[in-house]
């Protein structure tokens, strides 16, 4: 699903990836974790296609995005990447149904199609009574199942989360990771998430180290 080959990034003198390798498997669950400074998050950012590596290759789900001008980049990411962030960045006045369409709109996803759709990703979250409400209204626990519904609403091909339990309790973070899990059983859903939660970077597949920007 995932390739990358000496990936380096630097912000100005500050060298932060320093030639990384990685490979992910379709339905893999893979947790990224390491000391605050070790470059977790400039990574899962190129990952994601939310930055640029400075040099060396990426290849998501057989294309290669190193490759791909601005406009074919943003295209790749709404229809084939979701993002999980601690902050779940809904829109405050949109209901829970508006904020899990937008990606499918942006994606030019009829309304019907786009509304079907969501209701049936917010129902399997268990927010079927909640679709109405806005992100005011709304539990964080609650607030965080609306964003992975939203992340899932292109039926992407990876789905990268940044700190998701960062912002929860603990017993509304053990929800959110068993979601992970069941989601990947339904869907085939491959996840790479960066995470300080222990235990969330122990449930994955595979654990990955990262220190002074390269994987130990």
């Amino acid at each position: 699903m995932i390739t990358c080959s000496n990936i380096k990034k630097a912000y100005q003198q500050l060298q932060v990836l320093k030639g990384v390798d990685l490979s992910i498997k379709e339905a893999e669950i893979v947790s990224i974790v390491g000391a605050s400074g070790a470059g977790k998050s400039t990574l899962l950012h190129i990952l994601g296609t939310l930055d640029r590596a400075d040099s060396g290759d990426l290849t998501i789900a057989n294309t290669n995005v190193s490759q791909l001008s601005d406009k074919k980049l943003a295209e790749f990411r709404n229809q084939k990447i979701g993002f999980v962030f601690q902050f779940h960045h809904l829109l405050p006045e949109f209901t829970a149904l508006e904020n899990v369409c937008i990606p499918a709109f942006i994606a030019k996803k009829s309304k019907k199609e786009s509304e079907q759709k969501a209701k049936e990703l917010l129902t399997l979250l268990g927010l079927e009574e909640r679709m109405d409400h806005k992100p005011s209204q709304l539990s964080g626990g609650e607030q965080q199942r609306v964003a992975v519904a939203r992340a899932l609403i292109n039926s992407p091909a990876v789905i990268f989360a940044d700190e998701p339990s960062g912002n929860l309790d603990s017993n509304n973070a053990k929800d959110l990771h068993q979601l992970f899990f069941t989601l990947r059983d339904q869907f085939k859903q491959t996840f790479v998430i960066v995470t300080h939660n222990e235990d969330l970077a122990n449930m994955a597949d595979r654990k990955l180290v990262m220190k002074d920007g390269m994987i130990v």
